[in-house]
Formats: C-alpha cells, sequence, structure tokens
C-alpha cells in the first residue's frame, strides 16, 4: 500500500534523521549532494564549505532536501521539504552551528546510540579562515510517501 504523509509525518521523518540530499540547480542542470542537516522550527539547518552548492545556491536560492527510510522494497518513507536557501553570517551562523551540532549529536545519539564530541569543532573552523557557510533552508512545502506491505 502507498500514503501520501501528512505535514506531521513528514517532520517526524525530518527530525528522526541527519543524512538527506540536497537537490539545487546550476547552469540549468538539476544537481543532488548528500548533506548532514538537523530540522528545528520549519527549517533545515547545513554547514559546508564555501564550493559549488554553495555558489549555486547564492544564484538560484530554490532548493529541496530530500530524506528516505528504506527497510526494503515494499517498506519505506520519502520525504522532500521545497524551500528557500538562505545564508547566515557571522553570529547567527555561530548560534545556528551550535543548534546545528547539539542537534545532530542528539539525533545520533537517539538513532545510533552513540555519543559524538565535535561542537568544539564546528565551532572553531567559523572562527578559522577557512570558508565555511552555515545556511538554512526555510521550508515552504512538504511532500511525503509512505510504501508499506
Amino acid at each position: 500500500m502507498i500514503k501520501s504523509l501528512n505535514i506531521e509525518e513528514c517532520e517526524l521523518v525530518l527530525s528522526l534523521n541527519y543524512i538527506g540530499h540536497l537537490a539545487y540547480i546550476y547552469k540549468d542542470k538539476p544537481f543532488v549532494v548528500p548533506v548532514t542537516y538537523f530540522y528545528a522550527n520549519n527549517r533545515i539547518i547545513c554547514y559546508s564549505g564555501d564550493g559549488h552548492k554553495v555558489n549555486a545556491l547564492r544564484l538560484h536560492n530554490a532548493a529541496a532536501l530530500e530524506v528516505a527510510e528504506i527497510t526494503s522494497i515494499d517498506n519505506w518513507k520519502s520525504v522532500v521539504a521545497h524551500g528557500t536557501y538562505i545564508e547566515l553570517e557571522r553570529s547567527s551562523a555561530k548560534a545556528m552551528l551550535h543548534e546545528f551540532s547539539l542537534g545532530v549529536k542528539d539525533v545520533i545519539l537517539r538513532k545510533e546510540q552513540r555519543d559524538l564530541d565535535f561542537i568544539s569543532e564546528f565551532s572553531a573552523k567559523i572562527d578559522s579562515d577557512e570558508k565555511s557557510v552555515v545556511f538554512v533552508i526555510d521550508i515552504k512545502e512538504f511532500t511525503g510517501v509512505l510504501r508499506h506491505n
């Protein structure tokens, strides 16, 4: 049976995971790349080096994040969150990066029963000369599908 997920079910899938596939457009071509994310308050928080995807999103800010939970060929969920890329700077970026790292750490602890201590590593990157970018995808729409026997 295939069933559409409602908004709350889509949000639950996003909140229980931390790896997704970010879709964006660059030079009229679609790209999809894996990203680590944290979902909170109707937004996707991400952290990245300053490269291809960030440059593309600066030019065309429409983006989507797909997250799938796949158990088998006939037992899976898939959610796509469509939204707008917003790049953060300075204190806003540092605060959001802190939320991101705490959130991802919590999801990993709940999902994989392992603890990670990388918060200080993320904060240090924002303060370094390394080009790091913190951004959010402000979600405008969800779509989600579930298949199970």
